[in-house]
């Protein structure tokens, strides 16, 4: 018998079963994937094919492209640059297989017993876990939490096929830079391997069905975004739905709407981007009283519990953003809720992150939430061209914006494209959590010269007491 028998070992799962072990609590972690000796992959969909690898390829292909056209202005010649593909994936996987390996050392220091096999909820707080030649097994649990992840989605106008259609596991395995590269989906994930692929040589276009360009971000961000993806020389092609597309020998011929009238591409390789569902088939039996909403997630309160009192979900498998430290934190709280601690999330301050060249981030709320929410604000803004650690570094293209609250001058969010956006919004979003005034950070000292005196100016301009750009009249 376990205190706590967490089903999945992703960020959510491995995280939730740490945090249970150090509380005094006897856990277990099922993982269904496997290395090539049968032993549990811990890391998820974030470590294993997801957020570290594409991090790795991110760094690596920016790499590339400075020294193939960016050094110049720096007065530094170089002379052919090769590209090294094989290298550079195995860079990647030495990356993840270190830090899988990180997770295993860490369940070994803090005694959680690992089980290989597939996971699914019972009546009576078991769990089945079928291992990899079929064999089922029943153990019991006080307490269940299930953190099963997700997947990519699968549309029928581009069924996957591992060879020229390929989901974000496929992208990050390409063997080769294609010569043209169609994206379906303009997204945080179509954005990022679309960028990787770029940079490598690839001719990419991005087709997006909606019309909003980063509907999830500040209006002002997203379109100064647009703006330097397309100098870069990403093709995105906005209100554009795909209709059907068609694996060619070498290719994929792709037709798709655009104004009504039906355009044709061809791509060398074709990555569907069009998000994720929940891994929540199978998992739980029909008597396990566990039910789903309409959108296919496990219905939980505020603190990820089911309706069955110890059973709890964490992570994409219920509402909310899709992201590893939203995950995590959820796993941690609900160990401490187990051990009998008062523990809590803000769900209002969850980071978000896209990891291009330059970054884009953001926190809280954006101008549009405020104005359906009839919220008086203020904004403060600082371009990045007026930054003198930007300019040093060469990387002066965006803006830090903040907003306030018009009376009581309480940052509402932070939003960043540009250099260390995604530190800059942190040390944004740590303020927050303590309700600070655009003031407080206005009285803050900031090292100089760093590209984080942008959040200082952006917090001074909101009171128009910027000090390097001009304020309002």
């Amino acid at each position: 018998m376990f205190d706590v028998v967490v089903i999945g070992g992703g960020p959510a799962g491995y995280v939730a079963a740490i945090k249970s072990a150090q509380l005094g609590l006897k856990t277990a972690c099922i993982e269904e994937y496997v290395d090539n000796k049968n032993k549990p992959t811990f890391g998820g969909t974030c470590l294993n094919v997801g957020c570290i690898p594409s991090k790795a390829l991110l760094d690596s292909s920016h790499r590339y492209q400075e020294a193939t056209s960016h050094l110049k202005i720096h007065g530094i010649e170089v002379g052919s640059v090769d590209l090294d593909i094989p290298a550079m994936m195995k860079r990647k996987d030495d990356i993840v297989t270190k830090l899988t390996g990180g997770i295993s050392g860490l369940f070994a220091a803090n005694k959680v017993t690992p089980i290989a096999g597939r996971g699914k909820v019972l009546a009576n707080s078991k769990v089945e876990v079928t291992d990899l030649d079929g064999k089922k097994e029943v153990i019991e649990s006080k307490n269940i939490i299930i953190a099963t992840g997700s997947s990519p989605i699968e549309i029928g106008s581009a069924i996957f096929n591992n060879t020229n259609i390929l989901d974000s596991t496929g992208a990050l395995e390409i063997d080769k830079v294609p010569e043209t590269l169609g994206v379906i989906g303009a997204g945080v994930i179509g954005l990022e391997l679309g960028s990787v692929w770029a940079r490598l040589g690839s001719k990419v276009t991005i087709i997006e069905a909606m019309d909003n360009f980063l509907f999830m971000a500040d209006k002002e961000i997203a379109k100064e975004t647009l703006k330097d993806f397309k100098k870069q020389g990403l093709d995105i092609k906005l209100g554009c739905k795909l209709t059907s597309s068609k694996s060619l020998k070498n290719s994929v011929k792709i037709t798709y709407e655009n104004n009504g009238s039906s355009e044709n591409m061809e791509f060398e390789k074709l990555i569907v981007a069009v998000g994720r569902k929940p891994n929540t088939k199978d998992v739980f039996s029909e008597d396990a009283g566990i039910s789903l909403d309409e959108k296919g997630f496990i219905s939980v309160d505020q603190n990820c519990q089911t309706s069955i009192k110890n059973i709890w979900a964490i992570g994409d498998v219920v509402r909310g953003p899709m992201l590893a430290h939203k995950g995590s934190e959820e796993g941690i709280m609900v160990a401490e809720r187990i051990a009998g601690k008062h523990a809590e999330m803000n769900y209002e301050l969850v980071p978000s992150v896209i990891y291009t060249h330059p970054e884009i981030a953001w926190v809280g709320k954006n101008e549009e939430e405020l104005k359906n929410d009839n919220i008086e604000y203020k904004v403060g803004k600082f371009p990045f061209a007026a930054s003198g650690r930007a300019l040093a570094v060469d990387q002066s293209v965006g803006f830090v914006k903040l907003i306030t609250d018009a009376k009581t001058d309480t940052i509402l969010g932070v939003h960043v494209f540009g250099p260390s956006a995604a530190e800059i919004v942190q040390q944004a979003l740590i303020s927050m959590e303590f309700g600070a005034s655009a003031e407080d950070l206005g009285l803050t000292i900031f090292s100089h010269p760093t590209v984080s005196e942008a959040l200082h100016e952006a917090a001074l301009s909101a009171n128009n007491q910027a000090i390097h750009i001009g304020n309002k009249k």
